[in-house]
């Protein structure tokens, strides 16, 4: 397999979103060289003239430092409903928003991008005629976008199973049928972001199930340590570690048996605002690359 070890931004955001810093985390302290840009460092519902001054700084920083964007995705400020918000009108700006994120994407060198599928309200995830509606509404949505992307010279959609129904995707059959349907009639082949620490459907928990039944159409894989039954976003640390379900050998193993090719591995961790954690991001993400590179060496 043609495995890429990188990393999800997501780290960053509020913390290092200057370019001139955050690249050279990324390039010198941690020694990767392959990023998943989010839009919470640069959210382009800010006027278009800010919008392209940071992408020049961006590529400036990243062209300085050797760093590839390949992929682009949402965060945790834009994890909201968007294609599958209860108003038709608010559907209709994330819809504009998502091609501004593509084109800006390009411009940063991304060959894809994504996010959720979307998220239902409960009022409409309780009314099934209702739920029904908004689904194939996003459906509507994202294969507009995969035309547009496609316009761009992406090469391929990415959305991303969660860990709950209002949120989509929740169990390896549901994946496997979203995933079916927003593939036809789209303009570019849709494929997965697999995180193997989000808790889904309670009986369907085991990560590595998840990693062998859809490694195969996942090219970009999220990493995080994390206990069984919670989506922890833990650092790989010795102490992690030790807590943890997320281990090197049987998630290689489990995607070798997939059948897949190639995939970026991606680290997504994330640190709570509290003194026990705040003054060791960098230092954990080290530690966590250290860990992973006896696995990935590209």
């Amino acid at each position: 397999m043609d495995l890429k070890l990188g990393i999800n931004l997501g780290f960053a955001v509020n913390k290092y979103v200057e370019p001139r810093v955050w690249t050279k985390i990324v390039a010198e302290d941690l020694g990767l060289t392959y990023v998943q840009f989010v839009a919470d460092l640069l959210n382009v519902f800010l006027p278009e003239d800010a919008v392209q001054a940071q992408v020049a700084e961006i590529n400036e920083n990243t062209a300085k430092y050797g760093l590839k964007v390949t992929s682009t995705f949402t965060s945790s400020f834009t994890r909201v409903n968007h294609f599958m918000h209860p108003d038709a009108r608010t559907r209709k700006v994330w819809l504009d928003w998502f091609k501004k994120f593509a084109h800006m994407s390009r411009q940063l060198g991304a060959v894809t991008t994504g996010s959720h599928f979307g998220i239902l309200t409960f009022a409409d995830y309780d009314d099934p005629k209702r739920r029904k509606f908004i689904i194939n509404e996003a459906l509507k949505n994202w294969k507009e976008l995969s035309w547009y992307c496609k316009e761009l010279g992406m090469t391929h959609m990415v959305f991303e199973p969660m860990s709950i129904p209002r949120e989509m995707a929740n169990s390896v059959e549901d994946t496997k049928e979203l995933l079916a349907l927003l593939n036809d009639g789209a303009g570019l082949p849709f494929k997965l972001v697999l995180d193997v620490g989000h808790a889904p459907h309670p009986s369907d928990r085991d990560p590595y199930r998840w990693v062998r039944e859809l490694g195969k159409v996942s090219p970009i894989i999220h990493i995080q340590q994390t206990e069984k039954d919670h989506s922890r976003h833990w650092p790989f640390t010795e102490e992690y570690n030790k807590l943890g379900i997320i281990h090197g050998e049987p998630m290689l193993a489990a995607l070798e048996q997939s059948g897949a090719e190639e995939a970026e591995i991606l680290f997504e961790i994330s640190h709570r605002e509290a003194w026990s954690t705040e003054f060791r991001i960098i230092q954990d993400h080290i530690e966590s690359v250290n860990y992973w590179r006896q696995f990935v060496k590209n």
